[in-house]
């Protein structure tokens, strides 16, 4: 009798239009969540980025721990990956004055190497091959520079351009449409194409979280980072919450 092969289970989720739909929705109320506590509640770059950052260990550490995907922890891990990377990169630029230009550069290499000892050691960057420690690692890292990353790029253009919120936004949603149509058409590479969504994604999700949330007098709505950001809230636990409704019954 033939011993029975398990199949590894992948640690991340599949890529849907949920998917899509709540990653961008992260990305938003990371901006907003980010401005709130910094600005709103008065605790300052400095003194939000430490305080998110250890509720990001703790979080992490669950999600490694878990070893498989869990629709509530997955998503709970990006949206405080999202908080993180957005006040890394304020911090660099607004505390220590660094530059824009050089916040872009530099993420855009951390990346690239990033990605580069990835495939070295595991001679894949495919999201749908998460199956150990290691992988899974690489992954969350490249998470995080895609969101310190994407905030840099979505400032670079908005503020340090000039193109404000909504030019900024529809530029992001041009390009993300190019992307899909290269997919879906042209043969573009699914590791490639989804990456480049992944980091674009960032801006353009916080281009309309700043659209939202700033005041008229600098070309926003002024609905503030609380409205905004318990909106965007409100509608992550709802797709997780379907997420996981349907995980179960599927299993």
């Amino acid at each position: 009798m033939q011993p029975q092969l398990i199949s590894p289970v992948n640690r991340v989720p599949e890529v849907t239009v949920d998917f899509w739909l709540i990653k961008l929705m992260a990305v938003t109320m990371g901006e907003t969540a980010a401005d709130f506590l910094a600005v709103n509640l008065g605790l300052g770059l400095t003194a939000t980025t430490g305080l998110m950052s250890a509720v990001l260990v703790g979080v992490m550490a669950l999600q490694l721990s878990a070893k498989r995907y869990v629709p509530w922890l997955y998503w709970l891990a990006v949206v405080m990956i999202s908080v993180v990377g957005t006040l890394i990169t304020d911090n660099l630029v607004d505390t220590f004055g660094v530059s824009l230009v050089t916040t872009t550069t530099v993420f855009t290499i951390a990346l690239a190497v990033t990605f580069a000892v990835w495939f070295a050691m595991e001679r894949t960057l495919s999201i749908h091959a998460i199956f150990n420690d290691r992988r899974e690692a690489f992954y969350w890292l490249a998470i995080l520079l895609t969101f310190a990353l994407g905030t840099a790029v979505g400032d670079l253009i908005s503020e340090y351009f000039g193109l404000g919120y909504n030019a900024t936004g529809i530029l992001f949603a041009l390009i993300i449409a190019s992307l899909a149509l290269g997919y879906f058409t042209l043969g573009l590479d699914p590791i490639l194409g989804f990456w480049l969504a992944y980091i674009l994604t960032r801006p353009l999700g916080a281009s309309f979280g700043d659209l939202m949330s700033q005041p008229p007098e600098y070309g926003g709505m002024g609905l503030g980072t609380t409205i905004t950001s318990a909106a965007f809230l409100t509608v992550i636990l709802a797709i997780v919450g379907l997420m996981t409704l349907r995980r179960g019954r599927t299993a």
